[in-house]
């Protein structure tokens, strides 16, 4: 009688389900898991220079720079540097998808008092221009400060921005008084942590962001910015508490030697040095076991994984030149520590049995053949 070694899915995923765990904390800093920023601030701020060291209250305002990863379809960002508490707004614009706005409208849905339009069109054929072919989608703007007895308080809206005007949106909350966390509407989460001393120092001359993981952390469904499946670009500022004075600290960044930019109406990107946005890329989700890009875990990837688990990541990208090592460690890294060793072999065989792809049952013979170059590396690396 044939007998058949048979992993169902659910096992299958419940053995590899610690490398699926990786996604931020909502707290205003910058885990490891975000990587290296992919923007950095290279001017000092005009807006103050917070030496509080608190993490709810800062006299200052600046954005030493972003990180932005994308994971299940959400988006987390974090715009590192300060806020200060004096109800200052951060601005973030979302180009995701085709069509949006270049010069922000005047007729564009209430959020926030009417904050949006303010920046907007007042029938003057003026409103804030951004960089040629940036076309904003989306907004969301956040704001903090004292609303009484010391209390802080995080508040948050958010608009969508059609091409034609009007628009969705709304509130999306408060925190709890004397809290940095906002629990939003729209699946929006926000965290705070105002105790950045670093960065940029107060003035206008260059300066450095870098270093800087602590400010404002946000987490964002992509289905509320139309759903984007490629890279996309968001351009973030600091504006005043009436949406009505624009800082120096933008992110793509500006030129050293730039001064605050005033009324937001009369501002226009594109006349400005450099871009004034940044790029969030999206890579193709990999998945756990499948070293050959498939789509699937099969037989094809053992040799594969046995290249990773013997440290032979240069065969690996001799053979997919496009990936990098840290695309094949987190592939082969089925218990989260950050290494492709034997204790990931489970989780691997796991994935090759039933929860990477393979729908049919396979045949023991056949299976213990598959699985015997694992066995005897396993008994090399042993003696």
């Amino acid at each position: 009688m044939r007998t058949y070694i048979k992993f169902s899915a659910t096992a299958a995923m419940a053995l590899a389900a610690p490398a699926f765990a990786q996604v931020p904390v909502i707290d205003g800093t910058a885990d490891a898991v975000y990587g290296s920023a992919v923007a950095v601030q290279g001017i000092q701020t005009q807006f103050g220079n917070s030496n509080l060291g608190q993490p709810l209250f800062a006299n200052g305002s600046e954005l030493n720079g972003a990180f932005a990863l994308v994971s299940n379809g959400i988006l987390y960002l974090t715009f590192a540097g300060n806020l200060e508490s004096n109800f200052n707004k951060l601005e973030i614009f979302f180009d995701t998808t085709a069509g949006g706005q270049n010069r922000l409208r005047g007729d564009n849905i209430d959020v926030d008092f009417n904050g949006l339009n303010r920046m907007g069109d007042d029938g003057a054929g003026n409103g804030l221009r951004f960089d040629a072919g940036f076309e904003a989608d989306h907004f969301i703007t956040v704001t903090g400060g004292d609303t009484g007895g010391g209390n802080f308080q995080l508040f948050s809206n958010y608009a969508s921005l059609p091409t034609a005007g009007g628009g969705t949106g709304g509130f999306l909350g408060g925190s709890v008084a004397g809290t940095g966390f906002l629990a939003g509407n729209f699946g929006i989460n926000i965290g705070l942590n105002n105790s950045n001393t670093a960065g940029v120092e107060g003035g206008t001359n260059a300066g450095s962001g870098e270093g800087v993981r602590t400010g404002v952390e946000i987490e964002i469904p992509l289905s509320l910015l139309s759903s984007p499946t490629g890279n996309f670009r968001i351009s973030a500022f600091i504006n005043g508490g009436g949406h009505d004075f624009l800082s120096n600290q933008v992110l793509g960044g500006a030129p050293a030697g730039t001064g605050n930019f005033g009324e937001p109406r009369n501002v226009d990107f594109s006349a400005v040095a450099g871009d004034q946005f940044f790029t969030v890329v999206q890579t193709p989700s990999l998945l756990k076991g499948d070293f050959n890009f498939d789509g699937e875990v099969l037989d094809s990837d053992i040799s594969l994984f046995v290249s990773a688990l013997t440290g032979d990541f240069a065969s690996l990208l001799a053979q997919f030149p496009t990936r990098s090592e840290a695309d094949f460690t987190f592939i082969g890294d089925f218990n989260s520590d950050g290494e492709v060793l034997d204790s990931d072999i489970t989780g691997f065989v796991a994935a090759l049995l039933g929860g990477g792809g393979r729908v049919t049952a396979i045949p023991e013979p056949a299976a213990l053949a598959l699985l015997a170059p694992l066995g005897l590396l396993v008994s090399r690396r042993r003696r």
